[in-house]
């Protein structure tokens, strides 16, 4: 629903947009402010120097005289040209990539967003609304930046133009005629002008307001056009092929091609558009008739006719400018405010102070005490009651069925959530007193859902721009990748996918997730966290992992989510969620044996399918 703001509270919303996009490109904005001001003096000279040319033909004629003022007035405009051509070019170089720093910026944003928003299905809502706005209508913050230019070039005339015009107000002559001209001659006339001004102001501002909110209206309903275009490209594959569904395709897509919205936004466009463009020029018209009754009354000279008359028409220009862009960015302060909703999402996780001790033998213990977790607008428990700690150099599975609270455990672990209701202790302190940063160092984790980047193999292992290209080689071999490295052409250089690079290379499940792994080694953390770290590898690389994973873990404290109880056997301890609560614990030998416990009932569910 539209809220109602002051002309004030609209202001100061687009005050805080120009300052945020100064931050996100500070060199274009100041680069774009040169050019708008600067393009407004070869015009506005021009006239003046035109002027002056005209009143000395009118007048004396002196040849020399005349020739001096051509001379000023071509040198003058090629300078002033020249220059303006040069600051416009550094403008567009660094304009060109204005879009894309909009959207670093929100990825910034996002990066140091507390995690719990980022699964929080409102703000994902918010997040999509601004993005759809951007994209359909360049609403929020790139309107800010596409209008620059002209909200400074609209005012630079404005001023312009009154500062060369003021003569023609307050000239007059003593005792002119009465009637028609007597009014123009009369200080009521500069009212009458001021009124006319306004009364355009007014209309430009309401027509534009209009034409924005009914064309960026139009332009949200054909978002979700997009979409559904967008997913008719995604499923035009195999199965349209294997299935014979071109036609059907085909038609629906055909639908999406003729939405209605573009010609009503067009037809908004033309409407609002020529009730501002007639306004204008009966303002113009209006204000030549004045300027030429002035100069019929002897006022002025036909040179200063000519110089009132082309500032006239630069200032309409201005206040029609102003007056557009404005009823433009108020309207725009819809998403601007989403956009400013979505920045101040305020970080409600405690971040204290304690320093992680540094220590050489990796004794950190890690328990869990009496832990419950709802999810935010959620009233089931995820986790509840919940009494567990992390021994050091442990190999522990973690085992239960979808939906049994075992990813969420490893969220709590990591404090991506912290705890509704008990307390997480690393060495008997409360984790929410240590840095977060010093706290987030202690793990290493392949998730289940983990994301590789399309750059190259060593970068992903390392995560950062300069690697120790030993380390990344054994950690790669480590994951079971290295005689695959040994195949390419430039080893661990080698780029992921072709989004960067043309001689990218495409990689199987299975090694994405060895190259996962191989991430987590690089950490070097004391605790590893392995989510299904098999599911993408054929059994022949499953059993290999499985063979070599204390060497993976070394002295590590490793923790393993499965769902495959067969390759639990190895580690240490198995723990087994069910609904949120930690029901067993124990060997794999105590707990198979254990006829009425839910690892016993999972074994053999899953045991029945090898041994019929």
């Amino acid at each position: 629903m539209k809220q109602k703001r002051t002309f004030k509270e609209n202001v100061s919303m687009i005050l805080r947009g120009y300052r945020i996009i100064y931050r996100i490109a500070p060199r274009y904005v100041r680069w774009n402010i040169a050019a708008a001001v600067f393009g407004l003096f070869a015009p506005y000279f021009s006239l003046y120097m035109s002027s002056l040319v005209i009143n000395e033909l009118a007048v004396s004629r002196d040849m020399g005289r005349l020739l001096l003022l051509a001379g000023i007035t071509v040198g003058g405009l090629f300078l002033l040209n020249l220059i303006n051509r040069l600051i416009v070019g550094r403008r567009n170089v660094y304009g060109s990539d204005s879009w894309n720093q909009d959207a670093l910026f929100y990825l910034k944003q996002e990066n140091k967003m507390q995690y719990a928003h980022l699964e929080n299905p409102e703000v994902i809502l918010l997040h999509e609304k601004i993005y759809a706005a951007k994209n359909a209508t360049g609403g929020g913050l790139p309107i800010l930046f596409w209008n620059i230019n002209t909200l400074i070039s609209s005012v630079g005339n404005i001023i312009f133009s009154i500062s060369l015009t003021i003569t023609l107000f307050v000239s007059h002559v003593d005792g002119g005629p009465a009637g028609f001209l007597g009014f123009v001659n009369s200080p009521y006339s500069v009212g009458a002008v001021v009124l006319l001004i306004a009364v355009n102001a007014v209309i430009a501002i309401v027509a534009t307001n209009q034409e924005t909110r009914k064309v960026t209206a139009a332009w949200q309903s054909l978002a979700s056009v997009n979409s559904r275009y967008s997913a008719f490209n995604k499923i035009w594959g195999n199965d349209a092929y294997i299935f014979n569904m071109h036609r059907i395709v085909r038609r629906e897509e055909a639908k999406l091609r003729r939405p209605p919205y573009i010609s009503q936004a067009q037809k908004y466009k033309l409407r609002y558009g020529t009730l501002r463009t007639i306004w204008n020029h009966v303002m113009t018209a209006a204000l030549f008739v004045y300027v030429a009754a002035k100069a019929y009354l002897g006022a002025f000279g036909i040179g200063n006719f000519v110089l009132y008359r082309g500032t006239i028409a630069k200032f309409v220009e201005g206040v029609a400018g102003i007056a557009e862009v404005m009823g433009r960015l108020m309207q725009n302060n819809e998403t601007l405010a989403d956009v400013f909703h979505f920045l101040d999402l305020p970080d409600s996780q405690y971040h204290g102070t304690l320093s992680v001790e540094k220590r050489d033998d990796i004794d950190y213990e890690i328990e869990f005490r009496d832990v419950g977790f709802r999810y935010p607008r959620s009233d089931t428990w995820a986790l509840r009651h919940v009494s567990l700690k992390f021994k050091v150099g442990e190999r522990m599975a973690i085992v239960g069925m979808n939906g049994s609270g075992k990813t969420t455990l490893i969220k709590l672990l990591c404090r991506l959530y912290d705890p509704t209701e008990g307390k997480i202790l690393l060495n008997g302190i409360d984790i929410t007193r240590y840095r977060y940063d010093e706290y987030m160092r202690l793990f290493s984790v392949v998730f289940q859902d983990y994301k590789l980047f399309s750059f190259t193999i060593a970068q992903n292992v390392s995560a950062q721009l300069a690697d120790d290209r030993e380390e990344v080689l054994s950690c790669l071999a480590r994951a079971g990748l290295s005689e695959r490295i040994h195949e390419m052409k430039k080893g661990a250089d080698t780029a992921l996918g072709r989004d960067y690079e043309n001689d990218g290379i495409d990689i199987s499940g299975g090694e994405a997730q060895k190259i996962a792994i191989a991430r987590a080694l690089y950490k070097k953390a004391p605790f590893i966290i392995l989510d299904e770290p098999t599911a993408a590898l054929d059994p022949l690389a499953e059993a290999e992992v499985y063979s070599r994973f204390n060497e993976i873990a070394e002295n590590k404290t490793a923790i393993y989510i499965s769902h495959r109880l067969s390759s639990c056997r190895f580690c240490d301890r198995i723990v087994v969620f069910h609904n949120g609560e930690l029901i067993q614990s124990g060997t794999h030998d105590t707990l198979v044996s254990e006829e009425n416990g839910k690892y016993y009932e999972l074994w053999h569910a899953q045991a029945q399918y090898y041994t019929e």
